[in-house]
């Protein structure tokens, strides 16, 4: 970006093509790195929240983080509906941005549109640690859920493994299930078949993965068989009275999950406290944890989301962007003190 150039806008559409899951994956692996050697610095407090209830059941969210490493820095934002009914965070009807800056000189870099960046890093951030603690040739995956986190989650689980040979899904809408198996068992290949149940979808599979909105539980420690691993995406996706029965249980950042009120609930009962955790997934990643230690060992890997692997998400965009000439570019704002010319 030159000294008189406007920040660069990249709508929704443009970063579809810019950011795929395989990439993905290894930016959220690498800013888990960064995170662990202490290059990552986040906003004091770390969310900002305006969640407004009837009749507007409105929420604003707000976080920050400068990633030193990459020599990058970035506020996001978002605001979403959800009256326990309907839920608009994971959808287009959202709004999400994220702003980009230069933090040597606090110039403005761009303004991402996250809908993608977003539903991509949270499938991709929370399947990586597979990597370490999943089983090592897992043949049947059980999906909760059929929307945009379950979706994605998909696209992650196929770059990581190449065997899966069955999938199965449930969601509440048996015709949105139906049409899930239908679509991806043409697009990969692959035999997915739509469950009536959660338990039939989790039982005896060799991952399973919750991916809905729910504040509900979805998932319950029995139905997990030896050698499964369970992938949990925020709130309540599995039962917090089965987290201590788990071999390993991984979380992205206890501070941050903190922040969650199921979580913090479940810790402040002592139903699940920091002692019990086998790690961060940082310290997998920089093999400060051991990973998976036996075939029959049960783990359990949970994530909140970190706002610097969106920072991170978004800058690698804004690069491509830049190299490949699409985004529009803004109006140049200027330079000196703001307001009319006297």
């Amino acid at each position: 970006m030159s000294d008189n150039e406007g920040v660069l806008f990249i709508p929704y559409a443009d970063t579809v093509d810019l950011l795929s899951a395989k990439e993905a994956l290894q930016i959220v692996e690498d800013v888990y790195r960064m995170q662990g050697e202490g290059s990552v610095m986040a906003s004091t407090p770390p969310s900002f929240k305006l969640d407004v209830g009837e009749p507007f059941h409105n929420h604003w969210h707000v976080k920050c983080a400068l990633l030193k490493e990459t020599e990058i820095t970035g506020v996001r934002l978002y605001n979403y509906f959800d009256d326990g009914n309907r839920n608009t965070v994971g959808q287009l009807e959202c709004g999400r941005y994220i702003i980009l800056a230069d933090p040597n000189t606090g110039t403005n870099r761009a303004i991402v549109e996250e809908h993608w960046t977003y539903a991509i890093r949270s499938a991709a951030a929370t399947t990586l640690p597979l990597k370490w603690l999943g089983p090592k040739d897992p043949k049947v995956v059980g999906i909760v859920g059929v929307g945009t986190m379950a979706t994605n989650a998909l696209r992650c689980l196929v770059e990581l493994y190449d065997g899966i040979e069955e999938i199965r899904c449930t969601s509440r809408n048996p015709k949105t299930r139906e049409a899930f198996a239908e679509k991806w068992s043409a697009k990969l290949g692959i035999n997915v078949v739509a469950k009536d149940s959660i338990e039939e979808a989790v039982r005896d599979a060799d991952i399973g993965i919750g991916g809905t909105t729910s504040d509900e539980i979805m998932c319950r420690e029995p139905w997990l068989k030896p050698g499964a691993t369970y992938v949990s995406f925020t709130r309540r996706e599995f039962d917090p009275e089965g987290w201590p029965l788990m071999d390993k249980v991984v979380v992205d950042s206890w501070e941050m999950n903190m922040l969650m009120k199921h979580f913090r609930a479940t810790a402040e009962a002592g139903i699940f406290t920091r002692d019990m955790l086998h790690g961060e997934i940082h310290e997998l990643v920089r093999g400060k944890v051991a990973g998976r230690e036996s075939a029959t060992e049960r783990n359990l890997i949970h994530t909140t989301g970190l706002v610097a692997h969106d920072i991170a998400m978004c800058h690698y965009v804004y690069e491509k962007a830049v190299e490949k000439g699409v985004g529009v570019r803004l109006p140049f704002t200027g330079t000196g003190n703001p307001g009319p010319i006297d």
